[in-house]
């Protein structure tokens, strides 16, 4: 994985909005399990990437380290020589001090050449330090950012559940205010109150003969009296002729 395909992926899921990206889903539940599995393996190969890009800089420093003993080291053989040519031509030794000047000079040789390759290694262990501290921050802001959505994943599934229990609430509000059932139940009431109306009327028309007939019993009872006082009237008049 390259430098720049890591800086990709940290700056996106550094800028993950996680509410909006909930609110888009049609299975908010899913993509959060989505999203943490995602996460989890961004930040594995993001991982892996890094301590790669680490363990380029430390051969770097280690290099860098070598180079920088050996021009020391160097320098020390070049110290040596130029002191033992120094002798020998305080002792007269003409060609024995040309000798050891000239491995002081070839001691000096090294020594600049591995200064340069130290010197020109510097820059870049400065930058690839700088690229490792970038890559460890962002990957510490993918880390934050899986603990937030860890955290969060309840909190927003228990509001997906409850967004969805209104809709259908809604829905079954609205079904309801199509097709009203209490329209049913009107009917059912005047249907109720016709057959109780019904029953009135029956129990009155039971009443009405019943009361005819106690009536004929009266008229009855006034015809038999009237019947007997002519009887008495018609045996009066007898015993007052009889008399």
């Amino acid at each position: 994985m390259t430098k720049q395909s890591i800086f990709g992926r940290i700056s996106t899921l550094m800028k993950a909005n996680i509410n909006a990206l909930i609110d888009q889903a049609e299975d908010p539940e899913k993509m959060l399990d989505q999203m943490v599995r995602d996460f989890t393996n961004s930040i594995a190969d993001a991982e892996a990437a890094i301590a790669e890009t680490i363990g380029n800089l430390r051969l770097l420093e280690d290099d860098h380290a070598e180079d920088v003993r050996v021009a020391a080291e160097w320098g020390q053989k070049a110290l040596a020589a130029s002191r033992k040519a120094d002798e020998l031509r305080t002792a007269g030794d003409t060609a024995g001090a040309d000798k050891f000047d000239n491995l002081a000079k070839v001691a000096l040789g090294r020594q600049i050449s591995s200064e340069n390759e130290a010197r020109t290694a510097e820059p870049q262990i400065a930058s690839q330090t700088q690229i490792v501290e970038t890559l460890k921050s962002g990957l510490n802001g993918m880390k934050d950012k899986l603990v937030q959505l860890k955290n969060k994943r309840s909190e927003l599934i228990a509001r997906s559940k409850t967004a969805a229990a209104q809709q259908q609430v809604h829905a079954a509000v609205k079904s309801i205010d199509i097709l009203d059932p209490t329209s049913e139940v009107s009917r059912f009431e005047e249907k109720v109150r016709r057959e109780e109306a019904k029953a009135r009327g029956q129990a009155e028309l039971a009443a009405s003969s019943l009361d005819a007939q106690f009536n004929e019993l009266d008229d009855l009872g006034e015809l038999t009296e009237v019947d007997a006082r002519l009887a008495a009237l018609k045996a009066g008049g007898q015993q007052a002729i009889g008399g």
